[in-house]
């Protein structure tokens, strides 16, 4: 699975530039100059954990693309520094459990994933990247279970209610969907594949009647044609 964007971010003002070019160089599929401007960033500010989420998730998507062993190892290197950097980088998380994953690690991703949950117990950004990443393996009950702990920790966290919302609908519960999916748009009014989701399953809930409508009542009119007037 392919990340979908890398982050954009910087402490110095250098960096916060060069990590935006090589954003925009990434997104137009220019994978080396992108890198090269990632490089620059992290040498104007090298404590920036971003800077190198950004190569690792560069290298990713080249290897990916490539197929290319060496470039997968780069990325694995880049995201390891970047939670060297920053012991709670949430896409860097992601990113490095996907690639594990990727390449038959599973039980890595999921340890690298359950250690960072342990260390940070209070948030429910680790609880709900787990429930991801069980969901992904088919194993939606330990996602679900994941995802309460996640409201345990944080109840109007809208990111869980809609990932919850996500396994009752997938459980065939839409009504209880419905209602969690309602909860999480409550707490965050800009998400538009959640207030989707809503609509369609207040359509199915409850689809509009059609009901026949009488048989128009026909006149003979007994009065001749008037000229009509132009």
């Amino acid at each position: 699975m392919a990340l979908a964007s890398v982050g954009l971010c910087g402490c110095s003002v250098a960096a916060h530039g060069q990590n935006a070019q090589g954003v925009s160089l990434y997104q137009q599929g220019r994978y080396q100059e992108a890198l090269q401007s990632f490089e620059r960033a992290i040498a104007n500010d090298p404590n920036n954990a971003d800077g190198y989420y950004n190569l690792a998730a560069t290298y990713h998507k080249m290897g990916l693309v490539s197929r290319n062993e060496n470039e997968l190892k780069q990325a694995e290197e880049q995201y390891n520094l970047c939670l060297d950097k920053n012991d709670n980088h949430r896409d860097c998380y992601r990113g490095l459990a996907v690639l594990l994953a990727q390449e038959q690690r599973s039980d890595e991703a999921f340890r690298l994933l359950e250690g960072w949950s342990k260390n940070y117990s209070s948030s429910p950004t680790p609880k709900i990247e787990l429930a991801r990443l069980s969901e992904e393996f088919g194993r939606y009950d330990v996602a679900k279970e994941h995802l309460l702990d996640a409201l345990q920790s944080d109840p109007h966290n809208a990111k869980a209610l809609a990932a919850l919302a996500n396994l009752r609908e997938r459980s065939g519960n839409p009504g209880q969907a419905l209602a969690v999916y309602q909860r999480s748009l409550w707490n965050n009014p800009n998400q538009p594949d959640v207030a989707a989701r809503i609509s369609s399953l207040q359509t199915a809930l409850n689809p509009p009647s059609f009901t026949s409508a009488p048989p128009a009542t026909q006149t003979v009119n007994t009065n001749p044609a008037l000229p009509r007037r132009y």
